[in-house]
């Protein structure tokens, strides 16, 4: 199974809307899809930017201290 990474999944939600406000004639139809297509891209740079921000961070890793220099 394929780990679902949110902002592609919203960027393809935009690019749906964006296909159907294309292909509707009616001009109140087509503003909505415009606003939701708008709408998930503004959801794909906010994943973007937190997946950025709470990415896990790899623990550091420390070198043992020589226990001949204490002595």
């Amino acid at each position: 199974m394929t780990p679902i990474n949110p902002p592609d999944e919203f960027l393809k939600h935009a690019a749906e809307c964006q296909q159907m406000a294309k292909t509707t004639r009616n001009p109140a139809s087509k503003e909505t899809w415009n606003r939701m297509a708008e709408r998930w891209l503004q959801c794909a740079e906010r994943a973007k930017s937190q997946s950025v921000t709470t990415r896990p961070r790899m623990p550091v890793r420390r070198q043992p201290e020589s226990t001949s220099a204490l002595y």
